[in-house]
């Protein structure tokens, strides 16, 4: 075996589909988050071209855009687990990609004709094509060894980060050039669109599938996998325990803090454009730079948290439970105090606003160590399915935030309505994370195993017991035989001193 391992490469197959992965993940993150800057544009004369069209609609009708793609996104998830283990990951994700580049690309024309309806339409429809991460799991699972997987999966991840980064950063330059906010639309698709081939040509759903791996990579890649494949289909065996789920007080607190989460994140990611553009009055291509700056300190502070969480553990600081509520606390409170700061800073404090923000969104991203990976603690054996619950009500929350702030906020150059928004969002968090205090933990729960599971361990425990019952008697009996040898040589020397003091 050591003599296998030397021969693996120790930059091979399975980092090139990490690497795909993290670049897949952030081109669907911009065709997903674009449409914050997108809008900002469309409604504003940002760019030099006098033939790009502009459009005066209403605060209302940019809610319903802004989270038109999470209708369809809500509904996507669960089918995309299943299709995954159907067809496979890379033909999924290839579909989906391609598709939501294809609508990208069509959208300009599309508003053309129809309006911000047929806007509405198709990003709804690019939801429905929005099957990233339940591909991105089911990849890994098929390529990355165990003792490798934290590792290239905390990579894969951080494509959301670096496409959230582009999103903001690379809209806004798009839109104050030339090519004005259509070429939004056609530069995420090109990049999407070259994607699909980069993966065509070098994905493959499993080791054993691709064509130039080398033959000690991929017997490393598939000797792992092998040593794990009874336990994976004692697992396709097992019943989804979905009373011990809905009645666990832990995973509702789980629940609360993710959507919180989710609000406050959604809030800044759909809004925050409109916020710099109405309040502190930034042109085009600075609120690129400012709406940017966030998230790129958020994909920064990922690695320090991970660092210090894995010093605080290996150093047994604090256990496990502590360490998530601490960073959930930090995610969640900070921001909220940030938020409530924010409203009451106007355009005479500019700097001292863009500050708030970019802190506040970059603090949260210490709920991925603080949360999100909750769901492996307490229920390893139901993760997934614990995963595709959470995701369909944080597409919900994410799908509901732009209809809220469209109904608080019906001129954005108001403060005192952004004031609302922000103060709505803090309490959210504030009230998510005293619920994760209260009733979280990251103990697995008794429902992780199934009910013949549980018992069989009580059997073995109870015959365990009953071997260790003559040790336990003869313990008992040498015990009170003791005991009684002492009682009498007490008795014996409390004679002893009365017969001394009555001589």
């Amino acid at each position: 075996m050591e003599a296998d391992l030397e021969k693996v490469p120790r930059l091979g197959w399975r980092h090139l589909q990490a690497a795909l992965l993290f670049i897949g993940l952030a081109a669907n993150t911009i065709l997903q988050l674009n449409v914050g800057v997108t809008v900002v544009a469309m409604t504003n004369a940002t760019s030099i071209n006098e033939d790009t069209p502009y459009y005066n609609w209403t605060e209302s009708e940019k809610s319903y855009i802004l989270s038109s793609f999470y209708w369809g996104s809500t509904l996507a998830q669960f089918p995309a687990g299943y299709l995954c283990k159907r067809f496979g990951s890379k033909a999924v994700l290839f579909l989906g990609t391609l598709g939501s580049a294809l609508l990208s690309a069509a959208t300009p024309h599309s508003i053309y004709a129809a309006g911000w309806q047929a806007f509405c339409l198709i990003r709804l429809l690019q939801g429905l094509c929005q099957v990233t991460w339940p591909c991105i799991h089911q990849h890994l699972a098929n390529w990355a060894p165990e003792v490798e997987r934290t590792r290239l999966g905390a990579f894969a991840y951080t494509g959301f980060d670096c496409g959230n980064v582009l999103a903001m950063y690379a809209a806004g330059t798009i839109a104050s050039s030339p090519l004005g906010w259509p070429g939004i639309s056609y530069a995420s698709a090109g990049l999407a669109l070259c994607w699909c081939l980069l993966w065509l040509l070098l994905g493959a759903n499993r080791a054993s599938e691709a064509r130039f791996i080398g033959q000690a990579e991929k017997e490393y890649i598939m000797g792992d996998l092998q040593m794990q494949l009874s336990s994976k289909k004692r697992e396709r065996r097992r019943a989804i325990p979905w009373r011990g789920i809905f009645t666990s007080a832990p995973f509702y607190a789980l629940l609360c803090a993710r959507c919180a989460d989710t609000w406050g994140l959604a809030t800044m990611q759909a809004e925050l454009p409109a916020y710099l553009k109405g309040v502190l009055q930034l042109q085009m291509d600075s609120n690129a730079v400012f709406s940017a700056l966030p998230f790129l300190l958020m994909w920064a502070m990922c690695y320090v948290y991970l660092i210090v969480a894995d010093t605080l553990l290996q150093y047994k600081c604090l256990s496990l439970t502590a360490l998530r509520k601490t960073y959930n606390s930090i995610a969640l409170w900070a921001p909220a105090s940030i938020m409530l700061a924010v409203g009451f800073v106007g355009v005479e404090q500019k700097s001292l606003a863009l500050f708030l923000v970019t802190l506040s969104v970059g603090v949260s991203s210490a709920a991925t160590i603080g949360s999100e990976l909750n769901t492996i603690d307490l229920s390893p054996n139901h993760a997934g399915i614990l995963s595709g619950i959470l995701s369909t009500f944080t597409n919900l929350v994410a799908l509901c935030t732009p209809l809220v702030v469209g109904v608080l906020v019906t001129d954005a150059t108001q403060r005192s309505e952004w004031q609302l928004v922000f103060s709505l969002a803090a309490v959210v968090l504030f009230a998510g994370n005293v619920i994760y205090l209260i009733w979280g933990t990251a103990v697995t729960q008794p429902w992780n195993e199934p009910q013949e599971q549980q018992q069989l361990h009580l059997q073995e425990d109870g015959e365990e017991e009953e071997e260790q019952k003559p040790f336990k008697t003869a313990r008992l009996e040498i015990q009170g035989a003791a005991a009684a040898a002492a009682a009498a040589e007490a008795e014996e020397v409390v004679g002893l001193g009365l017969h001394c003091k009555n001589p």
